[in-house]
């Protein structure tokens, strides 16, 4: 153990954290408002998280005025209910004695120190469990990138470029790579309905059935089959997935997949653009559903991509998606360049289009392109 190994992490200074702080917001500020984007964005999940859509549809017909008042309202009655019991009652007596502060009647400091007191103490406890499963998010988080493949797994004859990024701190999408013998690899691209801790343990129990499977099974057929098969029978009653898993063979064009309810595989050969056809039905809805095994042979330059639904339904501001028009035109354009260089000409769209938006899927993409 070395010398800074050794020593114990120090705590920020509290002043200092404060001061810069400070800083912080007042050079934004001065820099053109940049402070209030963050604070509407804020405020904007607050509502849509305390507030049922119904509810936020019926503010939209109300006046001004109302709709000020019944916001207030529901989100106040949500954050109550939300609040473990004791914690309600002690909220509740808070704002009671910083109400009576404002009476003559009584002592208007006592009140309001006690009822201050009483705020902090709750967000204190609050801002504990916060703090608490974000640990225990961040701990998640570390085990599921563990779990992801290389960005560039290397089969002789093939450019592969894999890319992974959850909206939260774990993610529900299945991004994996396998190398199942000395000729056959395999690729798998799924998305577990949900979001999440729950769609990541569901996510992490597909990604080890199918490891677990895919050197046994010839026919993906038959493989598909069987992964529905554990699928519907140790899911939740909600649950399900969708999934495209593909293998290649080394120095060959050709690539064998099957496609349960995913978007459709696109391949760019040229300036040609085209979506293979649609999958069949989504893992775990069905015990006895049925699975096809396709195959395609790609060219020297050839290009075939699986995505999520994080690509063409990111959302920017306005709540507009970027579209299947939008991937297929960027497309048009990747000729010339790698698989990685094209997997990050699409990451780079996609993150330009959304801005400051916030992220409400997780986006994964594998690009091959045949060498």
């Amino acid at each position: 153990m070395n010398e800074n190994q050794s020593k114990p992490k120090q705590e920020p200074s509290l002043f200092h954290t404060l001061l810069d702080d400070f800083k912080d917001f007042f050079r934004n500020v001065s820099s053109g408002g940049e402070v209030k984007r963050p604070v509407r964005r804020s405020f904007k999940e607050l509502r849509e998280f305390y507030i049922d859509k119904d509810r936020r549809k019926l503010l939209e017909s109300k006046g001004f005025a109302k709709r000020w008042f019944f916001t207030s309202f529901w989100l106040f009655k949500a954050m109550l209910l939300k609040l473990r019991p004791v914690r309600r009652v002690l909220l509740v007596i808070g704002i009671f004695f910083l109400l009576r502060a404002t009476d003559d009647s009584m002592n208007h400091n006592d009140a309001a120190l006690f009822g201050g007191l009483i705020l902090l103490l709750i967000l204190m406890f609050e801002l504990k469990d916060k703090l608490l499963a974000k640990s225990e998010l961040q701990t998640g988080h570390a085990v599921q990138k563990a779990l992801l493949p290389p960005e560039q797994p290397e089969i002789p004859g093939w450019e592969i470029w894999l890319y992974y990024r959850a909206a939260n701190e774990v993610g529900g999408d299945l991004l994996d790579f396998q190398k199942i013998d000395e000729a056959r690899y395999g690729i798998a691209l799924g998305d577990v309905a949900d979001k999440g801790l729950k769609a990541a343990l569901l996510m992490a129990k597909l990604q080890a059935t199918l490891r677990a499977l895919a050197p046994d099974y010839n026919s993906l057929a038959e493989l598909a089959t069987k992964i529905n098969q554990i699928s519907h029978r140790d899911s939740l009653p909600t649950s399900f997935a969708s999934l495209i898993y593909l293998e290649l063979q080394q120095k060959s064009g050709n690539v064998k997949f099957f496609n349960a309810g995913h978007m459709p595989l696109v391949v760019v050969s040229g300036t040609s653009v085209r979506e293979l056809a649609k999958g069949d039905v989504a893992l775990g809805l069905a015990l006895e559903s049925n699975y096809s095994e396709h195959t395609i042979k790609l060219q020297k330059g050839d290009f075939l991509i699986a995505y999520s639904d994080g690509v063409t339904e990111a959302q920017n501001e306005s709540c507009q998606f970027f579209g299947e028009d939008r991937l297929t035109k960027l497309l048009h354009k990747v000729t010339d360049l790698s698989a990685q260089q094209t997997g990050e000409k699409i990451v780079t769209a996609v993150a330009g289009f959304v801005g400051d938006a916030p992220r409400t899927d997780d986006l994964s993409l594998a690009v091959l392109r045949r060498i």
